[in-house]
């Protein structure tokens, strides 16, 4: 085995060391990251168990994409979640039981079913939603409103270049 530990001979790190990720900005960028992931991850964990105790922490993002979408199929949440069929049908049993979602026929195709939050989910996700906009607004209030508007378009581009 070679001292890099892949037993290649090249690792990772010198195969792209001429593309740039060793420039102090990405590796600031790549820090800066892992540490709001970590925060964000512990963060949809508290808005969960606000939304309802029993709810899983994925589950919580769910919740969220059916509020700002509308009804969905089980398959465009799995696609949108990057989960698989079976993991998100356990998702949505268990949403389900918590009498936060409902499943209804889709209007466009009678065979297939739309799953929709109930009106008990619009409101817990709505107060929840609420409540973190309000803390962004306390944490940020010494922020120039436009930093604001500056920060969300550029996680917005980032976003999108991630999707690629």
């Amino acid at each position: 085995m070679h001292e890099n530990g892949n037993g290649g001979g090249r690792g990772v790190e010198s195969d792209l060391s001429g593309s740039g990720v060793n420039q102090p900005e990405f590796l600031a960028l790549e820090r800066e990251l892992t540490v709001l992931l970590r925060r964000a991850r512990a963060n949809q964990g508290e808005m969960a168990r606000e939304v309802h105790p029993d709810l899983e922490s994925s589950a919580y993002g769910l919740l969220v994409r059916l509020g700002e979408c509308g009804g969905q199929r089980a398959t465009e949440l799995a696609a949108y979640i990057g989960v698989g069929k079976a993991t998100m049908s356990r998702q949505l049993r268990a949403l389900e039981d918590l009498g936060l979602v409902a499943r209804e026929p889709d209007p466009a195709d009678g065979r297939a079913w739309l799953i929709t939050l109930t009106p008990e989910g619009q409101s817990r996700v709505g107060r929840v939603r609420e409540a973190r906009r309000a803390r962004y607004a306390r944490r940020l209030a010494d922020w120039d409103p436009r930093e604001v508007t500056e920060l969300a378009r550029l996680l917005r581009e980032l976003n999108r270049g991630m999707e690629k």
